[in-house]
């Protein structure tokens, strides 16, 4: 990591800035030939020309030197603010390149801070994932991880095996003497409870979800029951067609909409029924698809019709992904003959689509409130998930040698649960992994 990088650190496309972000030890060499200054002063904003090597004028910009340690990646930083648009960056970013830097791989800055100690895996996830939050939920939880809220909590857990740990090294070397009954019980206490405290984060964090990737609602129900004129009225524009002819919705159609501070992918699903049709058929079953990668399912059926077996079908639906997902039963179009006449529903909401969609804004709305949980801490990666559903599997595993008292294999139980634990925040020992993580990054993080 001794060249110097390089990378518009802003999203292409027409702005009033932008920015290139150039890190390594000629970083402030590299903005000295750009700008045919002698000096910066660290931390000031310097307005000043930029040119290229032919000593032609690009830009008038404003230029921040960051001197190393004092900087995101611990290097010397110089932070170039631009112009924004098309061509003014990129010409910058191509006088940079030539003037000694190299282009940055994606995630190159964040990594270099990771390797120079400016930040643990834990931080550099929750910065990929801020500049990707769905809502302001996920945005305040992930600003709480950069600033070492998980780590702390990493570092708690671990600290508390290791204090396990020490008990049963001690005990190793008088393996002679059998361990206190009611230390092999204090021991076990401590297991438990951080076991109970590991299952705790890890269900909160599955649960919540949709707080990171943004949640999810699938409209369900059988054909022209008001599906698409549902979605168009949550949309409040004309996204999906509506006619009386049953199955003009074929496929999914999924839109994106704000919902109070989140922001929701919305699905509307083909009319589920026996269908011949093989097309109709695709899109029946990307319907049970949409169903179960969904966190809240609104049922809808048709006030205004008597129940048929289709109807049925959305019931038996509804009941057995009850207990799996939040499901807001509608009966739509009330403003025509009520002819409903199954009992057994209970509707969570009765209205028109086509006129007032407002109580189930709302109902949504209250739904993801719920699943906030903004002052707990919560995974935010499937590879954390992982590293702590690990570590409780080795929790477990170590209750029979402990009760045994046979140490060796205790140990090395919780020596895993350990390495874990550790994983989450600084795992050197694999070097592929890292690559792959910080690659999905964007170009100039």
């Amino acid at each position: 990591m001794n060249d110097t990088i390089a990378a518009i650190a802003t999203a292409n496309g027409i702005g009033s800035i932008a920015i290139i972000r150039v890190s390594g030890e000629d970083a402030l060499q590299i903005a000295k030939r750009l700008t045919c200054k002698e000096a910066f002063q660290p931390r000031h904003a310097t307005l000043t020309n930029i040119y290229n090597q032919k000593n032609e004028l690009i830009d008038e910009a404003i230029v921040i030197y960051f001197q190393g340690p004092y900087s995101f990646t611990a290097e010397d930083v110089v932070e170039i603010q631009c112009h924004g648009g098309f061509i003014v960056a990129q010409t910058i970013l191509k006088a940079t390149l030539k003037a000694g830097a190299r282009l940055a791989n994606a995630g190159e800055f964040s990594k270099r801070a990771f390797f120079n100690g400016r930040i643990d895996l834990s931080e550099a996830e929750a910065i990929a994932q801020l500049v990707e939050a769905k809502s302001e939920d996920a945005a305040k939880i992930l600003a709480a991880q950069m600033k070492g809220s998980l780590k702390e909590f990493i570092e708690q857990i671990r600290d508390e095996i290791i204090h396990i740990l020490a008990y049963s090294e001690v005990s190793i070397d008088y393996a002679e003497e059998d361990l206190p009954l009611d230390l092999v019980a204090q021991i076990k206490t401590k297991l438990d409870e951080l076991y109970r405290l590991l299952e705790k984060t890890l269900v909160a964090s599955k649960s919540r979800e949709g707080l990171m990737q943004g949640f999810k609602v699938a409209i369900v129900g059988k054909p022209n029951v008001g599906k698409s004129s549902l979605l168009n009225a949550l949309l409040n524009y004309n996204r999906a067609i509506v006619s009386d002819i049953a199955g003009t919705t074929r496929d999914t159609i999924e839109e994106q909409v704000r919902i109070g501070t989140h922001l929701v992918r919305m699905v509307d699903t083909a009319g589920i029924r026996k269908a011949d049709d093989a097309i109709e058929k695709i899109g029946i079953e990307r319907s049970f698809e949409a169903i179960q990668e969904s966190d809240i399912v609104i049922a809808l059926f048709d006030g205004s019709q008597k129940v048929d077996e289709e109807d049925e079908q959305i019931v038996e639906l509804i009941e057995k992904n009850r207990e799996k997902k939040e499901i807001v039963v509608v009966k739509n179009k009330i403003d025509l003959v009520q002819k409903f006449d199954l009992s057994s529903l209970d509707f969570d909401l009765e209205l028109n689509a086509k006129n007032d969609v407002t109580a189930l804004v709302k109902r949504v709305e209250e739904i993801m409130d719920r699943n906030n949980g903004s002052d707990e801490i919560m995974l935010i990666s499937e590879r954390q998930i992982s590293a702590v559903e690990a570590t409780m599997q080795n929790i477990r595993d170590s209750y029979e040698p402990l009760q045994d008292q046979e140490l060796e294999i205790f140990s090395f139980h919780l020596n895993e649960a350990v390495k874990e634990m550790a994983s989450i925040t600084r795992p050197f020992e694999n070097d592929e992994m890292l690559d792959k993580m910080f690659g999905s990054f964007c170009l100039g993080k």
